[in-house]
């Protein structure tokens, strides 16, 4: 793949420019010279340059870019007026991101569920069905404990909320009255909220017998209430969890007379996604109860990513099978729970009816709209019908619904859409999921015709805790960090740095994110300016060793909030977890670093490289620092046209080492910080170290624009040009009117999603069968 700097010089686009008789246009001298290579459109030639001439530098940058380079070995044959025009001409015919929107309009495309969004709403469909709890701020679990193994009413003698599960009795018993410490047992229950979306492991370690409960009332994840041997044990199993979602949980602890057991010890931990064991934080317990959630385990093909964002947009055999497995898990567990589903017992004389209303709602609600008697008559009345038997006719009637393209795909909808159009995209907006009860019977109220109407149901679902996850995740994907990185070290230059660290390290960002969203002014600035940075001792140690003794002992394990020096630090911009994931192993990477500012925070347009180059190894230029070498390493002139902008800005943060530490000399030599951008108005920021370049960023309408442009993908999942032309500036200059609030935002762009009917494209890779 040739970058567009190579491809220019190949062309040698203006390597007659300056003996023309008379003055020509950039148009006349690209066609002359460069469209042979590149197409006359700049789509690019299968034979010489197939990749298409497209970016977001502005004129002036490719004019220099041209007058620099062009023609190769002769570039002064190409200068001024010349150089200037073939810029233009490129710039405005179809290399600017607003030439591409010009020649090819995005479009609303025909839209599948995509795999978070068909595990929310099967869980959310069959949850419809189960109370809704609204989660307290009381954290921890509720702890009863027995002066027996039968944990009788009458034998409970103290009853408390216990933050964690962390205790050692010895040989002694948990209470001084009452209990005998041959014999007792103890009993937490509760719920705990999953993080993020995957496989949750586990972990019991214990001296006695004990039975764990975990999103599922009735068959333990992990039963050993009878422990032989002695000594301690460790018990591991894993469950799939869906993130931003409370499950019940439920512990039992059994020290046992006829056992002999001397001593009593219970722990429990887990081993979240892609992390370390660790004991469940406190904030993540519960001692309410909690319904059981149910999670679909089928294994899905991974969405299509490519663009920046995930999209349902293609379909395979693979997807397609993986949707007929999963409607068959939950036709099994719908018949499974059908009495407590439906409200109706197994003996129950109205029981025909109940299952036919019960199947009525159901496919309601997986069909975001009230059915029509046609409706009505293929997915229930024939499949009763038919089955003969009323659990064979609730699977059939499951299994049809859930492989119809009506619960599969996305609603479209040209011209004005109706309420319950409207509101299913405001719910798959904020959620990734199906309209709850409420936003139903506001559509069906016909309630969602103003902007008013819907604004307030965007403000009342955003304080869901289904929103809370989805805008985690999505600042996840901003930082680059979604997919969590390798932060493994040179055991040789970082000997103290190790899993442990870095699992804590994730914790400290996710929680330095929350509170930023989550406090009253929600200010994106803050992301990249706070002075604040979360530790708990064996962090604070290692990074803070100013910090008072009590903040850096290491055996404090709760998370606090310290303020660090603003000349240190400035918000996510120097978050060790980033800094020590865009690094090697011993060594920083300002390019990493520099992709990462350029891409997601300024949102500017990358190519690939030509060829992947190996780094240099530091060992090769021993007396290097890290920026001597990648200036020397990146100093082609073919590598320029991305460097010359990566580069500055990377350097801006090398005074962090490659596990996240702050630096001011690298081999004896003081570190230089200092770097600079150039703005796509053309102007020159020069920066010196992080402080600099967080102040410019954080007041940077790039900056700004970029954010907002990659939320509303991430929320609505369609390319935000298909509404319409102002829609990115309304969103940022209401944006900027609020002060830069991040939920306001939120709402902002689920409202405009919703009420906007855009550009419609009707048919999709594979056309859904009409059902």
């Amino acid at each position: 793949m040739k970058s567009f700097l190579t491809c220019l010089i190949a062309c040698g686009m203006c390597a007659t420019a300056a003996h023309a008789a008379e003055p020509r246009t950039g148009e006349q001298i690209y066609q002359q010279l460069c469209a042979n290579c590149h197409g006359p459109n700049g789509e690019g030639t299968e034979e010489h340059y197939p990749q298409g001439l497209v970016g977001d530098q502005s004129i002036g940058q490719l004019a220099s870019l041209i007058t620099r380079t062009m023609p190769l070995k002769a570039p002064e044959k190409c200068v001024g007026e010349d150089a200037r025009a073939v810029a233009e001409y490129i710039h405005h015919a179809f290399y600017s991101p607003t030439a591409q929107a010009r020649n090819k309009p995005a479009r609303i495309e025909l839209s599948r569920l995509t795999v978070r969004q068909y595990q929310n709403s099967v869980a959310d469909l069959i949850g419809s069905f189960r109370p809704t709890i609204q989660r307290d701020a009381q954290q921890g679990l509720k702890g009863e404990y027995f002066k027996s193994r039968r944990q009788r009413k009458e034998d409970r003698l103290i009853e408390r909320v216990d933050r964690q599960v962390q205790f050692d009795f010895g040989e002694g018993a948990p209470g001084n009255e009452g209990f005998e410490a041959e014999e007792f047992s103890v009993r937490w229950q509760g719920a705990v909220l999953a993080p993020e979306t995957g496989d949750y492991e586990f972990i019991l370690r214990t001296e006695n017998g004990v039975r764990l409960w975990v999103n599922d009332q009735r068959q333990p994840l992990i039963d050993a209430g009878v422990k032989s041997g002695a000594g301690v044990i460790e018990l591991r199993e894993s469950i799939r969890l869906l993130g931003g979602r409370v499950y019940p949980l439920r512990l039992e602890l059994f020290k046992s007379k006829q056992a002999k057991e001397k001593r009593a010890s219970v722990a429990l931990l887990w081993k979240p996604p892609y992390l370390v064991d660790e004991p469940i934080p406190a904030r993540l317990l519960s001692p309410q109860w909690f319904p059981e959630s149910f999670v679909v385990t089928t294994h899905f093909p991974p969405d299509d990513r490519s663009i920046g964002y995930e999209r349902g947009t293609s379909i395979s055999k693979a997807w397609d099978q993986a949707t007929t497995d999963a409607a068959f898990e939950t036709a099994a567990y719908v018949a499974d729970h059908l009495p407590e589903l439906a409200g109706v017992k197994n003996d129950a004389g109205d029981r025909a009816e109940k299952l036919n209303q019960f199947a009525g709602k159901f496919v309601e609600r997986a069909f975001r709209r009230p059915l029509s008697d046609d409706e009505r008559q293929l997915y229930i009345e024939h499949q009763f019908a038919e089955a003969g038997d009323l659990d064979l006719a609730i699977k059939r009637v499951v299994l049809l619904t859930l492989k119809s393209p009506r619960f599969l795909y996305r609603e479209i909808s040209r011209g004005s859409a109706d309420d319950h159009t409207i509101a299913s995209r405001l719910s798959f907006a904020l959620w990734d999921s199906l309209p709850d009860p409420p936003l139903l019977q506001a559509a069906a109220k016909g309630e969602l015709h103003s902007r008013e109407q819907v604004q307030r149901q965007a403000e009342r679902m955003a304080t869901d805790p289904r929103v809370h996850s989805k805008l985690r995740e999505f600042l996840l994907q901003w930082l680059k960090v979604d997919q969590p990185p390798d932060l493994s070290k040179s055991t040789e230059r970082f000997p103290e740095f190790n899993a442990a660290m870095a699992a804590d390290l994730r914790t400290s960002l996710d929680l330095f994110l929350d509170d930023v969203v989550w406090s009253p002014d929600s200010d994106f600035r803050q992301l990249i300016l706070s002075d604040d940075v979360y530790l708990n001792g064996r962090l604070a140690e290692y990074y803070a060793p100013d910090l008072p003794a009590d903040a850096t002992n290491p055996g404090n394990v709760e998370f606090r909030k310290v303020t660090l020096n603003p000349e240190v630090r400035a918000g996510v911009l120097s978050h060790p977890y980033l800094m020590a994931g865009f690094a090697y192993t011993a060594t920083s990477s300002p390019i990493h670093r520099g992709v990462f500012i350029s891409r997601s925070v300024l949102g500017r347009f990358l190519k690939p490289p030509p060829e992947a180059v190996a780094p240099l190894p530091p060992d090769l230029h021993a007396n290097l620092t890290t920026r001597e070498r990648v200036l020397l390493q990146t100093k082609p002139e073919a590598c320029q046209s991305c460097h010359n902008l990566i580069n500055p800005l990377g350097f801006t943060l090398e005074q962090f080492d490659a596990d996240g530490r702050y630096r001011t000399s690298e081999h004896g030599k003081p570190v230089d910080p200092t770097g600079d951008y150039v703005t796509r108005s053309g102007e020159t920021v020069k920066f010196t170290g992080v402080r600099d370049l967080a102040t410019f960023l954080a007041a940077s309408d790039e900056t700004q624009e970029a954010f907002a442009e990659q939320l509303f993908h991430y929320l609505v999942k369609q390319p935000i040009r298909a509404y319409g032309e102002g829609t990115l500036d309304r969103l940022e200059a209401d944006f900027a009117r609020n002060q830069f609030h991040i939920r306001k935002l939120v709402v902002d762009i689920a409202v405009n999603a919703a009420l906007t009917a855009g550009t419609q494209q009707t048919a999709a890779a594979t056309t859904p069968p009409a059902r």
